[in-house]
């Protein structure tokens, strides 16, 4: 009779400890291939994430934006022109330097609008060499491997069937959990690829404002926050390396402690990835 019962416990207990083992490798799988995924998309520039999405965005602006930027240049040389013809006392004390200068500014301004979707790839051109130069340095393998996953269900072999239930109930909740960071994940950086699209779509209308001294600044501002997308995937590689490490150094011990820091961590990463943007634009004062 006590044989038949000792089965039967030997059987839930294989059965519990089979799923627990289940559930932390599928944990750390499906995190560690989201972090492995980022990665390689943030280290890719617009036109190589989706060649669709960009010639779409590229059309946008030719079509519908530099007809506009075209408006508000030719509004904006005017009123330099006007300016520049009441400074000199209505043409009286003529200076043709003046002249000169005035024209190769409206050149340059002209050249900047009908360049400004090719100057705003740039950009992220050498953000992006930046971004893979990081990811030659920071290693972003934040892998547990399967004998320390084995080492863990080993250490809780020994427990009652009560508390393995409890285990595999706060494994589950864990497994959520780490589901939900990663596709956080995955949506900040997709989140952070339409951003570029967005911004890029309209980079002709900035631009045309860059050659008066009062509405300059909306150019300025907007080349800051082209500068601060690209230095935010950076930031995104940062935090990424800084889990690796921090998931690497955890001494696979006690079941419990383990797994929370490893969820602290996720959580971690995924609120910092959060700022990431806020802090670029915070470093180059982009509003």
């Amino acid at each position: 009779m006590f044989e038949i019962l000792d089965k039967i416990e030997e059987f839930f207990r294989e059965l519990l400890l089979g799923s627990i083992q289940a559930n932390l490798e599928s944990m750390f799988l499906d995190l560690n291939d989201k972090v492995g995924s980022v990665a390689t998309d943030v280290g890719q520039t617009p036109m190589g994430w989706n060649s669709d999405v960009f010639q779409f965005i590229k059309s946008i602006n030719d079509t519908v934006i530099i007809p506009i930027a075209g408006l508000i240049i030719t509004a904006i040389l005017c009123i330099e022109l006007i300016n520049m013809v009441m400074q000199k006392n209505n043409m009286q004390d003529t200076d043709t330097f003046e002249f000169f200068k005035y024209i190769i500014k409206m050149w340059i301004a002209v050249w900047l609008v009908s360049h400004s979707f090719e100057f705003s790839m740039a950009v992220f051109d050498v953000a992006q060499n930046m971004v893979n130069k990081a990811a030659g340095v920071i290693n972003t393998s934040a892998v547990v491997s399967g004998d320390e996953i084995v080492a863990m269900v080993d250490s809780i072999k020994g427990k009652a069937l009560g508390e393995l239930i409890t285990i595999l109930f706060e494994l589950s909740l864990i497994k959520v959990a780490m589901q939900a960071i990663s596709i956080l994940v995955m949506v900040i950086v997709y989140g952070r690829m339409f951003e570029i699209y967005v911004y890029a779509s309209v980079s002709a209308i900035p631009f045309a404002t860059m050659g008066n001294k009062e509405w300059g600044q909306i150019g300025t501002n907007y080349i800051k926050g082209l500068f601060a997308l690209g230095l935010q995937g950076l930031f995104i590689m940062v935090c990424l390396g800084i889990y690796a490490v921090l998931v690497k150094t955890i001494e696979i011990t006690d079941m419990h402690k383990s797994t929370m820091m490893i969820l602290c961590y996720a959580v971690l990463l995924g609120l910092m990835m959060l700022k990431s943007g806020t802090l670029a634009k915070s470093v180059l004062n982009a509003h």
